[in-house]
C-alpha cells in the first residue's frame, strides 16, 4: 500500500462487486477526465452550463428534456418536489412543508427499496399499495385521490407479482398523475435511456456512475415542463432564479457537469459487444485459475444477458467454510476485495466492469489461498 493510501491509513480495494456508492461508484475513462480538467482552466456561468449540457443530453438520448442532478436519488427528490408544487414559487419556497399540496407518492409493495426514501426528502409521502402475492390494478385505481402527487415505479418492474410498467402509466394518465421512473442502473442496452420516456413515463432518474460518470452525478429526464420544474428545484435553480430552492445542499462542480455529457457521449458510441467480450476473457481466465479447487462451481452471470461476471458455488462441507466466511475474508485482505455477497446461502459473485484490468488474478490468488 503506498501514496494517498498509506498516508491517509485506508486499504485500497479491488471493486468486484459492481457501481457500488459506498466503494466510489465509477472510474471515469482517460477521455472524460481530459474534458473535466478542461473545466479546470476557466470559471463558467453554472446555470448556462447546465442548460447547455441538459440540452445536449436530451437531444443524444432522445427526450424532452434533461437536468444534471448530484444522483439518482437527488433527481428522485427533485421530481418528486414539482410533481408537488408545480411551477408556484409560493410552494416551491414552501416545501418541505406541503400543507396544501398533493404530497402522497404511491408505490408497490412488491417494487420496494430503500432508496424510495428520495421521494420523501422534499416532504412527499409514500403510499404502499398491494398485498404481500401481487399488485392489481384495482389496487392502483382505488389509491388514487385528491392527495396524490405521483406514482413511482422502480425499473424494470420484474419481481414477482409487480404490475407492470405500462398498466401503471395507462392508470395514472387515466387520472392526471404523473409517473416518476427510478431507472438508476438500466444504461444498457442504450435505449434503456430513452425507454422509458417513450414508454410515456413522465419523470424518468438515473445513476450517470452506471454509463461512467463521476459516482455523484445522475440525470433527471423526460417531460419538459417538469424537468423545468425540477431545475428550479435545485441547487441551480437556488442560485440562478429568486426561488430559495430546497435542493441547495445537491450542488454539483462544472467538473462534474461536463463529465456526465462526456461520460454519455462516450457510453452512446462505445462498441459494447467488445466491452463484453473483454469481460468474457477475464471471466474465462478466474475461471481457468480456479476451476480446479473442490467443492467450487460455477456459473456466468447475468442469466439473461451477456455475462459480465462468475457467479462462484461453494460447498461449505468440501470447502469447510460457507461463501459469507469466504466474503468476509476477502474483504479482510489488503487490498481488500468487495464481491457481492451472498447470492443464495453459497454463492458470491464476481463482476468485471469495476475491475481493474488484472484485478481477476489477484482474487484468483487469493481465493486459492482461502480455499485450498
Amino acid at each position: 500500500m503506498t501514496g494517498i493510501f498509506e498516508e491517509l491509513g485506508v486499504r485500497p480495494v479491488l471493486n468486484a462487486h459492481g457501481n457500488r456508492t459506498a466503494l466510489g461508484g465509477s472510474t471515469p475513462t482517460p477521455a472524460v477526465r481530459a474534458l473535466m480538467d478542461q473545466m479546470d482552466e476557466y470559471y463558467v456561468d453554472m446555470g448556462d452550463l447546465v442548460d447547455r449540457v441538459g440540452e445536449r443530453v436530451a437531444d443524444m438520448i432522445g427526450v424532452e428534456a434533461a437536468l444534471v442532478t448530484s444522483g439518482c436519488a437527488a433527481a428522485l427528490a427533485v421530481g418528486a418536489a414539482a410533481c408537488m408544487t408545480g411551477d408556484d414559487p409560493d410552494k416551491m419556497e414552501q416545501i418541505p412543508d406541503t400543507t396544501g399540496m398533493p404530497n402522497e407518492f404511491i408505490i408497490q409493495r412488491q417494487l420496494r427499496v430503500r432508496y424510495d426514501r428520495s421521494m420523501t426528502i422534499p416532504g412527499g409521502r409514500l403510499v404502499e399499495i398491494g398485498d404481500d402475492d401481487r399488485t392489481t390494478p384495482e389496487h392502483l385505481e382505488a389509491a388514487i385521490g385528491p392527495n396524490t402527487a405521483g406514482i413511482h415505479y422502480l425499473a424494470p418492474g420484474d419481481r414477482p407479482g409487480a404490475l407492470p410498467i405500462e398498466d401503471v402509466i395507462r392508470i395514472g394518465h387515466s387520472r392526471g398523475v404523473p409517473i416518476i421512473v427510478d431507472a438508476a442502473g438500466q444504461v444498457y442496452p442504450v435505449e434503456n435511456l430513452s425507454k422509458y420516456a417513450r414508454m410515456g413515463a413522465d419523470l424518468v432518474a438515473y445513476g450517470a456512475k452506471y454509463f461512467g460518470a463521476v459516482n455523484s452525478s445522475g440525470l433527471l429526464t423526460g417531460r419538459k415542463d417538469l424537468v423545468s420544474i425540477a431545475r428550479t428545484h435545485s441547487s441551480i435553480g437556488f442560485e440562478s432564479t429568486p426561488v430559495k430552492s430546497f435542493g441547495r445542499p445537491m450542488k454539483l462542480d462544472r467538473q462534474e457537469v461536463v463529465a456526465v455529457y462526456a461520460a454519455l457521449r462516450e457510453w452512446l458510441t462505445t462498441n459494447h459487444e467488445n466491452r463484453f467480450a473483454e469481460y468474457e476473457a477475464r471471466i474465462a481466465s478466474l475461471r481457468a485459475e480456479i476451476g480446479d479447487i473442490p467443492g467450487v462451481t460455477f456459473f456466468e452471470t447475468p442469466e439473461d444477458g451477456p455475462p459480465d461476471g462468475l457467479r462462484l458455488m461453494i460447498d461449505p462441507d468440501a470447502v469447510g467454510k460457507t461463501a459469507e466466511e469466504v466474503g468476509e475474508e476477502l474483504k479482510a485482505g489488503n487490498p481488500s476485495i468487495w464481491v457481492r455477497q451472498p447470492v443464495g446461502p453459497d454463492g458470491l459473485v464476481f463482476r468485471m466492469p469495476t475491475l481493474k484490468t488484472g484485478g481477476e488474478k489477484v482474487i484468483a490468488q487469493r481465493l486459492r489461498e482461502l480455499l485450498t
